[in-house]
C-alpha cells in the first residue's frame, strides 16, 4: 500500500471551502468513479484500491489516501492530480 498526505493552504472562508473541495470530489466522481460523503468537516472518498478524506481545517485542507497494490504504482500521478485540483479549486 502506498499513502498520500497533502497539506494545502487556503484563505476562503469554510463555506467556500467546502463548496470547492464539493466541486473537486465530483470531478474525481466523473473521472475515475470515486464515491465521496461527508462527515462533518471530512469528506470521505473510497473506490477500489482508494480509501481517504479530506479534511477542512481553519486555511488548509489536508487529503490523505490510502493506495491499493494496483494504484501504487500510480502515486505520483495521483498525487499530482489532487495538487493540481486544489490549486484550482482553491486558488
Amino acid at each position: 500500500m502506498s499513502s498520500i498526505d497533502i497539506r494545502h493552504d487556503h484563505s476562503r472562508t469554510p463555506a467556500q471551502a467546502r463548496a470547492a473541495i464539493e466541486d473537486a470530489a465530483r470531478k474525481l466522481t466523473d473521472r475515475y468513479g470515486i464515491a465521496s460523503h461527508w462527515e462533518g468537516d471530512t469528506l470521505r472518498i473510497a473506490r477500489a484500491g482508494v480509501d481517504g478524506a479530506t479534511n477542512l481545517l481553519p486555511q488548509q485542507v489536508q487529503v490523505t489516501a490510502e493506495l491499493g497494490f494496483l494504484l501504487s504504482a500510480m502515486q505520483p500521478m495521483v498525487e499530482s492530480e489532487i495538487r493540481r485540483l486544489l490549486a484550482e479549486k482553491l486558488a
